[in-house]
């Protein structure tokens, strides 16, 4: 534990030059994303607080949720109007902190949450606004900072979730914010407090993603060229509207669905079946994820698969 024997001086290190790159006063390592939000949702609101939640936020934010003595409530997804309903109602409960949590890019529809428009919500309310940046980071914003910090809002958020096993390709989270709330994560999250730190080897080939996913400006660039690409297939199934790597097509039916990807796969193509439960029935889909890496022709030969 990093608490007794796990700690040194690299990742202390690389936590502060982190949280520098996405102007934050402070940051605290964990060892996945799934614990950061444990973590995070789990020990931070407290039995009179009140969490609003996307519906479609991801599962560890979901078990971070249950393990919070706070009352919770899911607002339809990316709905304003059913925000600010959930917001207004919870307003009126005395003394209760209010916590906002949503994703800036959700994994299995590949959309973009309306932050600006949350966190003017926030404001008018005087919630907590709790942003997952983890399918954002490496790719989204001019230096790969996240959809936070490319709409300039990185001041109006309590707490910021960064995970490292996407698009830096690494091990790990960071949980950005004041300096108190690392302090208080540091001595009340469990999934912090008793469990091996990482190596020195996962914090420095972190630290070098860091150092060259900013760079990364025609990487980014090729992304956005080969997504509009795959954006203007016309086919016969329902694409849904994306401008970020993961793309979605729906396929009803575990079944159908599978035996697609098995053909994808088939062909070279690393493209995965997502099914119910994981999904709601009758919106099961192949998940497309495009990488920098691939190109223009792999596009073409995986929309004539299509």
């Amino acid at each position: 534990s990093r608490l007794l024997a796990g700690n040194y001086n690299l990742i202390e290190e690389t936590e502060k030059f982190i949280a520098e790159f996405h102007d934050a006063e402070a940051g605290l390592i964990f060892n996945s994303g799934y614990d950061a939000n444990i973590a995070l949702l789990g020990c931070v609101p407290q039995r009179s607080d009140i969490i609003i939640y996307d519906k479609l936020s991801h599962a560890s934010i979901r078990d971070g949720i249950r393990l919070s003595f706070a009352q919770s409530f899911s607002f339809i997804h990316n709905d304003l109007t059913d925000l600010a309903k959930k917001l207004s109602s919870s307003r009126k409960v005395r003394k209760a902190n209010i916590f906002v949590v949503t994703e800036s890019v959700f994994s299995m529809d590949g959309d973009t949450a309306p932050l600006e428009q949350i966190s003017e919500l926030c404001e008018k309310y005087h919630a907590f606004l709790i942003v997952d940046e983890a399918h954002a980071t490496g790719v989204v914003g001019k230096k790969g900072e996240g959809l936070v910090q490319d709409l300039q809002l990185q001041k109006k958020c309590f707490a910021r979730v960064h995970t490292f096993g996407k698009g830096c390709g690494v091990h790990g989270a960071i949980i950005l914010g004041s300096k108190n709330l690392t302090d208080y994560l540091l001595n009340f999250a469990h999934s912090f407090i008793y469990t091996t730190a990482l190596p020195e080897v996962s914090i420095a080939a972190l630290r070098a993603s860091y150092y060259l996913f900013p760079l990364m400006h025609k990487e980014r660039q090729h992304l956005k060229n080969i997504i509009y690409q795959f954006q203007a297939t016309k086919s016969g199934f329902t694409i849904l509207k994306s401008n970020t790597p993961i793309q979605v097509v729906i396929l009803p039916g575990n079944e159908i669905v599978k035996q697609l990807a098995e053909n994808m796969q088939q062909h070279g193509l690393d493209v995965r079946a997502i099914l119910y439960p994981t999904v709601p029935k009758g919106t099961e889909r192949l998940r497309v994820v495009l990488h920098s890496f691939n190109t223009f022709d792999e596009v073409n030969r995986l929309i004539e698969l299509l």
